[in-house]
């Protein structure tokens, strides 16, 4: 069961070079990679000196997301805000695409959210080497001392697979339910249900983000205080 004969939690799967790829979920990446460039260009092209309705909301938007980073993350924040204000977009597009009958939501396939996951603290390890060295980095897992070392590495394993099966879980429970909800109780369930899952999509992509966000600030800010000190 599910949006336009598709079936909730299944994919369409091919082979090549003996690796499996989920189809419907390639598909679905590029479709929110297409709406949201296909967005930025539009407002791009659009875009007034004396702002008004939707640019304001554009702008309301990014100005927030960028106080966020500010105060999460610090001084160092504005090297991963290109990062943070693509982040973002993408999650909430990838999140709405599966309430659309005929379309699913990459985030309900756990390759793209671990994808995203691992991409994410891939690069706050990244920052971390890069600012600090890679002695000087790899020092926080034997903080406060060496008996912490292996509850230091199962945090920083855990770090990935809590982050994105939190996005997945939701996602797909939420459009599990949207279709369960319209065969037991077509019309106004489903459509309560589904406003709700606008709010969830929002605010999923909204804790992925900001979770991201201070794992980097473990990186950033760190530094900036190495610095200061010395």
């Amino acid at each position: 069961m599910g949006h336009g004969g598709h079936d909730i939690g299944g994919h369409k799967v091919a082979a090549l070079a003996g690796l499996s790829f989920n189809l419907d979920t390639l598909y679905m990446t590029w479709l929110t990679m297409l709406v949201i460039t296909v967005g930025i260009l539009f407002v791009r092209m659009n875009w007034k000196l004396v702002p008004d309705g939707w640019q304001n909301f554009v702008e309301l938007v990014i100005e927030g997301l960028l106080d966020q980073i500010d105060s999460t993350i610090g001084p160092g924040g504005r090297k991963v805000a290109a990062l943070i204000l693509t982040l973002f977009p993408f999650l909430l597009v990838s999140n709405w695409l599966g309430l659309i009958p005929g379309f699913t939501s990459p985030t309900n396939d756990i390759n793209t959210t671990l994808g995203l996951a691992l991409m994410m603290v891939s690069i706050a390890h990244g920052y971390g080497i890069k600012t600090k060295g890679l002695f000087s980095h790899l020092k926080h897992f034997i903080e406060p001392n060496i008996l912490f070392l292996p509850i230091n590495i199962i945090e920083e394993l855990a770090k990935p697979v809590t982050l994105s099966f939190r996005l997945f879980g939701n996602i797909l429970a939420g459009e599990i339910l949207i279709i369960i909800l319209g065969i037991l109780v077509p019309y106004v369930v489903p459509t309560l249900w589904l406003a709700f899952s606008v709010f969830v999509g929002i605010i999923q992509a909204l804790i992925f983000t900001m979770l991201s966000m201070s794992y980097l600030s473990n990186s950033l800010q760190e530094h900036h205080e190495v610095k200061k000190e010395g």
